[in-house]
């Protein structure tokens, strides 16, 4: 077992993080639990839409969803990341009515990236991924001003190769 989700209700809001499996090597058992993991996480995200509760859902996904949140490159084409049954499963939770917070405030910005991988120069040339993400219900997505990406966080001394995404 891998613990890889935590869930807490404060004053009424219910805030969820999440690792989700990162899935490689691509095919194989590790993609398979990848895409067990996400039905299974669906399933659960469903039911906290169901109470009705204010609820976010953040984290490192470990899913691209669409073309855009990567940048121009062949180097991922087998990566678990970008694959359609990967990108299906991110699209499976948009469905069922949870708003991508990064998407909702900057609809068309198309370098959009929390994750820069350590090899390859990739944080300075801003060959980036948009891996981590914030998924609202409606009743908190009504109240959403603001979100971001800190990426003067990634940019500082020893930082993670992930940036912190904020609402």
């Amino acid at each position: 077992r891998q613990a890889r989700y935590i869930e807490a209700a404060v004053d009424g809001v219910v805030i969820a993080c999440l690792y989700a499996p990162n899935g490689n090597p691509r095919p194989g058992p590790k993609f398979d639990y990848k895409l067990a993991w996400h039905q299974r996480f669906a399933a659960h995200a469903t039911e906290l839409l169901d109470t009705g509760l204010p609820v976010a859902l953040a984290g490192d996904f470990n899913i691209v969803p669409e073309p855009r949140d990567i940048y121009e490159t062949r180097s991922y084409d087998d990566n678990a990341l970008v694959q359609p049954e990967s990108r299906a499963a991110f699209a499976a939770l948009i469905d069922q009515g949870w708003t991508d917070a990064l998407r909702k405030v900057f609809p068309r910005e198309e370098r959009l990236y929390t994750f820069w991988d350590y090899r390859r120069n990739r944080w300075p040339r801003d060959a980036g991924l948009r891996l981590d993400h914030i998924l609202l219900s409606k009743k908190l997505a009504r109240k959403l001003k603001a979100a971001g990406i800190d990426r003067e966080v990634r940019g500082g001394e020893n930082p993670s190769d992930h940036a912190p995404v904020w609402v």
